[in-house]
């Protein structure tokens, strides 16, 4: 148990810093399903375009379907037409090994931490969480290079057999093609992962997201939190972020113009705090601001830590002369 400034017990040390990011454009110059279309042969431009009138087509028909998440449909339609012929959660995962990332990735993550991992903060035993929320997919996630530095991923998932009438439910699911959407994540179910990894639902069973827990007892407060996504899809989350005192952080591919203005519209609009350049490498604008927000987050909590404890200490008696 700690105590907070504000006098509230809380379960939680409260060490923790956390990067939430967003996935394709932000961490991977490229949609992270790529490897799976190449993997089968599959034109991905074509795929895609298709993706993109699903929802018209399907208005044909008086039925909604959500634009950020048609592809998940379209992926078991491609299933079950034989052009991902043996697509399981497995393959999924294999095929996240041949994710690309921007520079710098994944040395930045042990690199960020490192920076905690000395006096004063080492006697506080500070840490940065890297947690990913994307609309893409967790298994591809899973299998990826970076998967071995995330404390925590939301993103969408696929169900291979689903259970039937009388299902045997003590038995584990039986294991065969991806045929049904499991979870789904979109541009504003990510805030409701935001809340999850700063309420610790993530870390402690029996919390839930609608749980009242006061802001000074939750695990990862959110002035201890960065956001770092891409473009507009990520307005939801910059705003609860930014709102709830947590720092924003928006990049784009070095010489991509389009995503540099699209990103120079968000800083001029104040959804985020800064920009830079898609590159984790130790020498870039984006690691030293990266670098500068983490180590003055950890001083302020360094900070707070000695107040709260020089807080419940009276001095005793003294000799007088």
């Amino acid at each position: 148990m700690t105590v907070s400034e504000a006098g509230i017990t809380s379960p939680f040390s409260q060490n923790v810093i956390a990067i939430v990011w967003d996935f394709d454009f932000t961490l991977s110059p490229r949609n992270m399903q790529a490897p799976l279309f190449t993997a089968y042969g599959v034109d991905e431009q074509k795929f895609w375009k298709e993706v993109n009138v699903l929802p018209e087509y399907y208005k044909k028909a008086g039925v909604r379907v959500s634009e950020e998440t048609a592809y998940l449909w379209h992926i078991i339609s491609y299933v079950q037409a034989g052009k991902f012929p043996d697509l399981t959660n497995q393959k999924l995962r294999e095929l996240g090994s041949k994710i690309e990332f921007f520079p710098g990735l994944p040395e930045f993550f042990p690199m960020i931490q490192q920076l905690l991992d000395k006096d004063p903060f080492v006697e506080y035993d500070l840490k940065v969480e890297h947690y990913i929320v994307s609309s893409g997919l967790t298994e591809m996630i899973r299998g990826s290079k970076i998967a071995p530095y995330i404390s925590g991923i939301w993103a969408c998932e696929f169900i291979e057999v689903p259970a039937g009438p009388d299902e045997d439910f003590q038995k584990k699911p039986k294991s065969g093609l991806i045929s049904q959407v499991g979870y789904i994540i979109d541009h504003t179910t990510k805030t409701r992962a935001l809340f999850e990894i700063n309420k610790g639902v993530n870390k402690v069973e029996g919390i839930s997201v609608n749980d009242t827990i006061p802001e000074n007892a939750r695990r990862v407060p959110f002035r201890n939190m960065i956001y770092i996504g891409d473009g507009p899809s990520d307005i939801p989350c910059f705003s609860v972020v930014q709102k709830h005192g947590g720092l924003t952080y928006a990049v784009y591919p070095r010489a991509n113009e389009n995503k540099y203005r699209q990103v120079i519209d968000l800083l001029e609009a104040k959804r985020i705090h800064a920009c830079g350049p898609a590159d984790y490498r130790n020498d870039s604008e984006t690691f030293f601001w990266l670098r500068d927000k983490v180590l003055n987050i950890a001083q302020r909590i360094v900070e707070e830590k000695k107040s709260a404890l020089y807080s419940q200490i009276k001095s005793g008696p003294r000799h007088t002369s």
